[in-house]
């Protein structure tokens, strides 16, 4: 994900999809194929503990642009007990309009806002990114799954603003065979033209860059594929890095790098059930998406902004993607909601003086909190990686990797006496402290109080993420009309979603 934000900041962004920790050269990736990226972090600042707020995609960008827990956003299910939940094209909630967006707030201090790629909170009419504050869309509500049929299942419309212009496999081709797709470049040119156009009107600006080009099935355009030492998935990383080149070489160009702040990071970690061929990687961390382990929350992540921040600046700051939140209100000389409780804090400080600001991290599995992190220390409330029924089908978040224990096939409760990991020491968390240790008395006192203050304020929201109905799929998206693209929606049949994870 990359965001920008222009004060009469510019401000672009950037949200990858499941991109990992290990991914990135900086991060010590050792094939080094991701060099623009790799400058980004020598000119700006590299955080080694920044965190999403959940290890699936749909919740934590709904975290991101609410700067609040998907618990308290609705974007969580109550269909089963700590099951990750998103939106496919049968869901019939999102995000909820008593929710207020950043793009939203951003709006107060005259900003533009752009969303180039995924938006994922939603696909009905009313949960579209232009009625929650974003100005300009060229994207999709959904990933790229298919091809469909169009008949059981519709293929998955692209939007340009309130209309769609096309859809995925028919109009906007993937080559599942190849792995060819020129989405990428489509989604560059978008974020060029996007910032030239308000550089031109002196206009600040936001721009969501939410591409999905390494989520399965990864893709990448023809002058990538089969450049890469790490096959297909290697070959998208090595496009997104040279769009993020690009884009920083434009700012710099326009003569507003100085003006703009850019972030990139990522929803969620490496999807290692997709690996090898088309996964990525978590680096020295247990598991990847869909768990509460190291591998499925803690992501890349570099701040990038010439003159004020200083470059070859390294963080160990406990950073969070609500972070940005309420980062990007402050740059925007705004103040976060009073009305509602913000789960993200301002990054300034760590940004531009180097300090560390003491706060946990909480990792939430839909509506369980699963574990907390205070400092070095992070204490397993609930371990589950995924039923032994999923497990027996060839579904693993965690290959090669088995703690005993902690790796748990079934939901395991450690409420009143939790794992505790000390990930300095232990980054992979393969050996829990001892219970009897003056080190874990000590540790689990201070994270104990954090758990109760915490839970004693969670007012959650009304879950979003619990009904399907197959008759509000993308059968007939605005602007089907104009293309002859409009199919026929079966009856409705609301249900309860199935969420096996």
């Amino acid at each position: 994900k990359m965001g920008l934000w222009k004060r009469t900041l510019t401000s672009p962004g950037v949200f990858l999809l499941q991109m990992g920790w290990g991914d990135l050269g900086a991060f010590g990736e050792p094939s080094k194929e991701t060099p623009n990226l790799d400058q980004m972090a020598a000119e700006g600042m590299l955080f080694l503990d920044f965190y999403t707020a959940n290890p699936l995609c749909s919740p934590s960008r709904a975290a991101l642009l609410t700067g609040r827990l998907p618990v308290r956003n609705g974007f969580y299910t109550t269909n089963g007990h700590a099951r990750n939940a998103y939106t496919p094209q049968d869901i019939v909630g999102g995000i909820p309009d008593s929710e207020l967006l950043l793009p939203e707030l951003l709006k107060k201090a005259g900003y533009v806002n752009k969303i180039i790629g995924k938006w994922h909170l939603g696909h009905r009419p009313q949960f579209h990114p232009l009625k929650h504050g974003f100005d300009e869309w060229f994207g999709s509500p959904n990933c790229h799954f298919g091809p469909y049929d169009n008949r059981e299942r519709p293929n998955i419309p692209i939007y340009r603003d309130w209309e769609m212009i096309g859809r995925y496999y028919e109009d906007f081709k993937i080559d599942l065979k190849t792995g060819e797709a020129n989405l990428t470049q489509l989604y560059l040119q978008e974020a060029l033209d996007f910032i030239s156009k308000q550089q031109a009107s002196q206009q600040p600006f936001f721009l969501y860059w939410a591409i999905d080009a390494t989520h399965a099935p990864v893709y990448a355009s023809k002058q990538f594929l089969g450049t890469s030492q790490r096959g297909l998935y290697g070959d998208a990383v090595r496009e997104i890095d040279d769009s993020v080149g690009k884009i920083l070489h434009h700012l710099q160009q326009l003569g507003i790098s100085e003006n703009t702040f850019v972030f990139f990071t990522s929803d969620n970690g490496a999807a290692l059930i997709s690996a090898p061929r088309q996964g990525g990687s978590n680096g020295p961390f247990l598991c990847g998406k869909q768990t509460t382990f190291e591998g499925g929350m803690r992501e890349p992540a570099i701040a990038w902004w010439p003159g004020h921040i200083p470059a070859g600046g390294v963080s160990h700051q406990l950073g969070n993607v609500m972070d940005l939140f309420s980062t990007s209100l402050s740059l925007a000389g705004l103040q976060p909601p009073s009305d509602r409780q913000i789960d993200g804090i301002d990054l300034l400080p760590v940004l531009l003086q180097g300090k560390l600001i003491d706060r946990p991290i909480f990792y939430y599995r839909g509506n369980e909190l699963m574990a907390v992190r205070a400092g070095l220390y992070k204490a397993h409330y609930w371990t589950w990686s995924n039923s032994w029924e999923e497990h027996s089908k060839g579904i693993d978040f965690c290959p090669g990797q088995s703690v005993s224990g902690v790796t748990t096939h079934t939901q395991e409760e450690h409420t009143y006496l939790p794992l505790l990991f000390h990930l300095g020491r232990d980054p992979g968390e393969k050996f829990p402290l001892s219970f009897a240790s003056e080190e874990y008395q000590r540790a689990m006192e201070s994270i104990s109080g954090l758990v109760q203050q915490h839970k004693a304020t969670l007012v959650p929201g009304q879950p979003q993420l619990n009904v399907c109905d197959q008759a509000v799929m993308n059968w007939s998206p605005p602007g089907c009309e104009k293309l002859g693209k409009c199919l026929k929606a079966p009856e409705s049949d609301p249900k309860k979603c199935s969420w096996p994870h």
